[in-house]
């Protein structure tokens, strides 16, 4: 998916003269350029990944120059300006000439190259003239590589080269893919690989020096179908459309990780992409320009009510200072005011104090008198508090017995109407007894006039019998009429049912380039889901490692799911019915979920269920009419109405045209 540009943010002039001597330093002798023909970054020295392509290094500087994050600072930011001029302005593309091209000459310019658009080596020609434009080929661009030896491990699985080491080589011999991902299947190491290049114009250029490297050593794709002797080494050749429609595992790998493009059909993308860019970048000049314009006339408008204000502020501080002298002056008359009327009440307590000290001599005297007279009055409080606690004691003694006395009647109440229940009881259950007595007497009585009448009734019953036995005679008749009808509707309803499930066919295939996101589609019964298989290995490695991990036990899964000798499912019968449902005790399923977790186990399980539901037989991925938007099965008549409703569409844009 193309990024939008980075929005360049303005510079001072202070700013500008450090980038442009930066610059300046990176011309003379900082190395920017890789002897491998990648790229760099001096000012990031301790960044994971260090080698760059041109458009990967140009796209770093821009986004770190321009960036608004307070995390980095502000020479960090100027730095990788300077190297973005650098770039622009004496490397074109990865050439390492020191030949100015055309394009910004100073950070902040607006017109600065998109990072995703891609470049052409000015030293390696133009890759599209080496090949036919109207062939297709899988993009993005990818290379076969086939006969990698292998070789047979303890476990009895076949293993070979890793991806990793396989992409190493070709990289040192010149032709820098992406990845190399080998192709397992249940055997193990299948002895195959697919190597994946840049999307841009250098991935084509160095997928064809791959695979004219490879022809010139007579290693190439029609050398290794030719019939002649035993093969040896490495044979390797560039993805095209009969590769990509092979139903092989290579096939399936290409059509699940690219699709058919021809190089004309690419060209004429990118040269829309360009041209929507630039209009896009015109359109924002303008509006900047129209920003611009409105920002100047706010500014004007700031500055005469920031003059207006001033003069306000200057009017309020000057009233402002008259009032606190205001303030201080009736601030100082009323402290002299109460440090008067405080000088009154000192007075006012000394002649208080004194008449209290004469007050405390007259109550010393007559404190002396009261002083027997309290004594007595103690000793009389003691003797009717004695008086008082004998009668409280009386008191309760009183209250405990009347409670008693009161218990005593509310049991013996009690009791009398539990006796006068109980004889109620007793009542009825013996004229329930006696009812029943009278019951049994009658039903006796009847048996025994039913034994007296004996055999009066043998003549009835038997005209009786004869009347069921036709009856049931003519209803054997219907019912044969309706057997044969019934088999009649059977042969119809298989006859039909055939058609539809043709129809249903035709449907699905129709049907197979329609988007998921649509109502209604074609879903993949069965497919392993391979997301929470890269999400378990980027937990154990690095992003590139955890991408080879995954797919290699993504497609060593798939192996195990066509197995028709694992049957991982236990039987139960629910409401006279079999119903099968997964074996969590299974190893292979108890060690995958121990080993990658829930997320993996759960995507493998899925697609087990998928796969025993819609083809238990073949155990291979197939394809159902679905309605997405209620997560089931779709029914004919759905998907013949979504086809009908999108020939409508597109027969009213054909008119409208």
């Amino acid at each position: 998916m193309d990024q939008p540009p980075t929005k360049k943010r303005s510079l001072s002039g202070n700013e500008i003269e450090y980038v442009e001597k930066c610059c300046e330093e990176l011309r003379n002798g900082n190395r920017v350029k890789n002897p491998d023909t990648t790229f760099s970054c001096p000012y990031c020295p301790n960044k994971k990944k260090k080698n760059y392509l041109y458009n990967e290094i140009l796209q770093h500087a821009t986004g770190v120059g321009n960036s608004t994050s307070d995390k980095r600072s502000v020479k960090e930011k100027a730095n990788h300006l300077a190297l973005e001029m650098y770039l622009e302005k004496y490397l074109v593309a990865g050439d390492g000439s020191s030949k100015p091209v055309d394009g910004p000459s100073k950070p902040g310019d607006d017109t600065s190259k998109p990072a995703d658009c891609p470049s052409k080596p000015a030293d390696e020609g133009d890759p599209t003239m080496e090949c036919d434009r109207d062939e297709q080929f899988v993009w993005p661009w990818t290379g076969i590589v086939v006969n990698i030896p292998t070789r047979l491990a303890d476990d009895g699985r076949n293993v070979g080269e890793s991806g990793s080491k396989l992409r190493d080589e070709f990289k040192s011999r010149g032709f820098n893919p992406i990845r190399v991902h080998p192709l397992w299947n249940f055997r193990g190491h299948s002895g195959t690989a697919v190597v994946e290049f840049n999307k841009g114009w250098p991935g084509l250029h160095n997928a064809l020096l791959f695979e004219k490297t490879y022809e010139a050593d007579h290693h190439g794709k029609k050398d290794w179908l030719a019939d002649n002797d035993q093969k040896s080494g490495l044979y390797a050749w560039v993805a095209r459309a009969d590769d990509y429609k092979l139903t092989n595992i290579v096939g399936e790998h290409l059509r699940k990780i690219g699709d058919l493009r021809t190089v004309s059909e690419i060209m004429e993308e990118e040269a829309r992409k360009q041209k929507k860019l630039v209009s896009n970048l015109t359109n924002l000049i303008e509006e900047k320009n129209k920003h611009l314009k409105e920002m100047e006339l706010k500014c004007d408008e700031t500055s005469t009510s920031l003059a207006i204000f001033i003069k306000e502020k200057d009017k309020l501080l000057q009233t402002y200072n008259e009032e606190i002298k205001r303030v201080q002056m009736s601030a100082r008359d009323h402290f002299q005011r109460i440090f008067n009327d405080h000088e009154k009440l000192k007075f006012q307590l000394e002649s208080q104090k004194k008449e209290l000290e004469l007050r405390g001599t007259e109550l010393e005297k007559r404190e002396a008198k009261n002083e027997s007279e309290s004594k007595r009055l103690v000793e009389e409080i003691k003797e009717n508090a004695i008086r008082n606690s004998s009668l409280q004691l009386a008191a309760l003694e009183q209250q405990r017995a009347d409670e008693n006395v009161m218990k005593l009647a509310e049991d013996q109440k009690r009791q009398k109407e539990e006796l006068h229940n109980r004889i109620i009881q007793l009542e009825k259950k013996l004229d329930a007894k006696q009812a029943i007595e009278l019951e049994i007497e009658r039903l006796r009585g009847t048996l025994n006039v039913m034994k007296h009448m004996g055999a009066d009734g043998d003549e009835e019953v038997m005209k009786k019998v004869e009347v069921i036995l036709r009856e049931l005679r003519e209803k054997e008749g219907e019912f044969d009429d309706l057997e044969a009808l019934n088999q009649t509707l059977i042969v119809k309803e298989r006859k039909s049912n055939d058609e539809l499930q043709d129809a249903r066919k035709e449907l699905i295939n129709g049907l197979k380039e329609i988007s998921s996101r649509a109502l209604i589609g074609v879903k993949r019964m069965g497919e392993l889901d391979s997301k929470p298989f890269f999400e378990a290995m980027k937990r154990k490695y690095n992003e590139e490692e955890a991408e080879d991990k995954a797919s290699e036990l993504c497609s060593l899964w798939e192996e195990y799911l066509k197995d028709p000798d694992w049957h991982p499912f236990k039987v139960t019968v629910v409401e006279d019915k079999a119903k099968e449902y997964i074996d969590e005790e299974d190893e292979k399923l108890k060690c995958l979920k121990k080993e990658l977790g829930y997320e993996v186990y759960k995507a493998v399980t899925t697609a087990l269920i998928e796969i025993n539901e819609y083809n238990p037989s073949g155990r291979y991925i197939t394809s159902e009419l679905w309605n997405y938007s209620e997560g089931r099965k779709a029914t004919l008549k759905e998907g013949v109405e979504f086809l009908l409703k999108q020939w409508r569409i597109r027969k009213i844009r054909m008119e409208g045209n």
